[in-house]
């Protein structure tokens, strides 16, 4: 069994910047961040493929939402970006890497995008950068993305981001809405050793 180990963020995240982004923390304390939070999760597209453990609907339960994603950052167990647009400062989603272990050296990916941000390459943009962040900066070796079967959108951001295709995990997410049934995920993952893809042209 490899040995237990914390890994300490800083009390200030870093704001990651390239690809015409910016990534920074989410503020609880902020209306606009704790709106947007909600708007992401409330979408139709996002529950469609994405069931989180609390399907919390309102204000009070996106700002809960977001405290715990600060105490998570706080003792090293995940990161949450703010995606943004690098030159107006608007929101345009969200990318996270979750489930640090850094024994293992490895962590998981996620990300989704608002609904007005889509078709732009965001989330190819944003997960490359997080990805480089969380390479150089966390010195993790793997990092895995995994998404519901069917759901092609996503896998072809993994792919562009050269997230390798693994293979299926049977029954290995929630179905859309429900905590008692299940269905398949594929599983993506890159190393630290694969090549970095170029990144999508930036929007004019």
């Amino acid at each position: 069994m490899a040995p237990t180990r914390t890994l300490t963020l800083p009390d200030a995240l870093p704001e990651p910047r390239g690809h015409g982004l910016r990534l920074c923390a989410w503020d609880a304390g902020s209306d606009a961040d704790a709106e947007s939070w909600l708007r992401g999760f409330s979408d139709p597209e996002f529950q469609r493929w994405n069931t989180p453990l609390t399907l919390w609907t309102d204000l009070a339960g996106a700002r809960t939402s977001l405290r715990a994603r600060a105490r998570d950052a706080g003792e090293g167990r995940s990161v949450s970006f703010r995606i943004t647009d690098a030159r107006s400062g608007t929101t345009l989603g969200h990318v996270g890497v979750n489930e640090i272990n850094p024994a293992l050296k490895r962590a998981r990916v996620g990300y989704w995008v608002l609904p007005e941000a889509r078709g732009r390459g965001v989330g190819t943009r944003a997960l490359l950068l997080a990805s480089r962040w969380a390479f150089a900066e966390l010195g993790l070796h793997r990092l895995e993305l995994d998404h519901a079967l069917g759901h092609d959108v996503s896998c072809r951001v993994a792919e562009r981001c050269g997230y390798a295709a693994e293979g299926t995990m049977r029954g290995a997410i929630f179905e859309a809405g429900r905590h008692d049934r299940f269905r398949d995920a594929h599983l993506h993952a890159r190393l630290a050793t694969d090549a970095e893809p170029p990144a999508p042209a930036e929007p004019a």
